[in-house]
C-alpha cells in the first residue's frame, strides 16, 4: 500500500524541463511538477505511478513510488550518475552503455502492457517508455535504473526504439557534459546501440515518431532543423518543420 500524503519537503535537488526534485524524508524524493495552463500539457501522475509499480513488479530497473498526489510523485530515492556523466567521464564506455540502453529497450518492450495503458502508434504489444536516452538512466552500483516515466504508453517497441534514435541524433547539447559526449562519441553510440535492432523496423516508424517529436513545444528550434536533416539523411519523409 501506498504511504498516507507527502512528508515535509526539504532541498531542492534537480530541476528538469517539467519538474523540480526535492529531498522528501529517509531515502526519498519528491518530484513535484510544475503547473501548466496548458491542457495538453497535465500530468497525471496517479497513471505514472501506476506504470512504474507495473513494470516493478516485473523486474524492470524502477524507483519504488510511494505515494501519488496532484502534482506530485515521492519515489525511492536512486543515487548514481546519468549514463549520460559516464560517458562524458569515461568515452571509452561508450559502447558499452549502448549496450546497457539496448538491453533496457529490449527488457521493456518483452513486459506486456495492462489493459489500462494508453496507446499510441495504433497500439501494440510492448510497453513504450518515449524518452528512455541516456539522461534518463542513472547508474548505481546494483546497475542501470530507470527514470520519467509520464509518457509511458503501449504500442510497437520499435517507435521506442526510433524515438531514442531520433532524440539522440538531433537533440542539441545544452551543457558541458552533453557537448563532452557529442563531440567525443555520439555517432559511436548510435552506430553501436542500432545495431541491436531490426533498421527497417525503426524506419517504418520514423513518420510517425518524428511528427510526435516535433509535435512536442518544448522542442527547441535547431532541433527542429537537425530533425528534417536526419529525416532526409536516412531516407524518410517527415513532417514539415515549423
Amino acid at each position: 500500500m501506498p504511504d498516507v500524503g507527502v512528508p515535509d519537503v526539504g532541498p531542492l535537488l534537480a530541476i528538469g524541463r517539467s519538474a523540480d526534485v526535492f529531498e522528501c524524508g529517509p531515502g526519498r524524493v519528491l518530484r513535484r511538477y510544475r503547473p501548466s495552463a496548458d491542457a495538453d500539457a497535465a500530468r497525471d501522475v496517479a497513471y505514472e505511478a501506476a506504470v512504474m509499480r507495473h513494470v516493478r513488479a516485473a523486474g524492470y530497473p524502477v524507483p519504488a513510488v510511494h505515494d501519488a498526489d496532484g502534482l506530485d510523485l515521492v519515489m525511492d530515492r536512486v543515487d548514481g550518475p546519468t549514463m549520460l556523466h559516464v560517458m562524458a567521464r569515461r568515452p571509452w564506455l561508450i559502447r558499452r552503455m549502448a549496450d546497457v540502453l539496448a538491453d533496457l529497450h529490449r527488457r521493456l518492450h518483452a513486459i506486456e502492457p495492462a489493459e489500462w495503458y494508453r496507446p499510441e502508434f495504433g497500439g501494440g504489444p510492448a510497453i513504450l517508455h518515449m524518452d528512455l536516452h541516456p539522461l534518463n538512466v542513472l547508474m548505481t552500483d546494483g546497475g542501470p535504473v530507470v527514470i520519467d516515466w509520464p509518457n509511458a504508453r503501449s504500442g510497437p517497441g520499435a517507435a521506442d526504439v526510433a524515438h531514442t534514435w531520433i532524440v539522440m541524433a538531433t537533440a542539441s547539447p545544452t551543457g558541458r557534459v552533453e557537448r563532452a559526449v557529442a563531440k567525443v562519441g555520439r555517432s559511436a553510440f548510435l552506430r553501436r546501440f542500432l545495431s541491436h535492432f531490426d533498421r527497417s523496423d525503426l524506419l517504418s516508424q520514423l513518420p510517425a515518431v518524428s511528427h510526435r517529436w516535433l509535435s512536442d513545444r518544448n522542442v527547441a528550434q535547431p532541433e527542429r532543423e537537425a530533425t528534417a536533416r536526419f529525416l532526409k539523411q536516412v531516407g524518410v519523409p517527415g513532417p514539415p518543420v515549423v
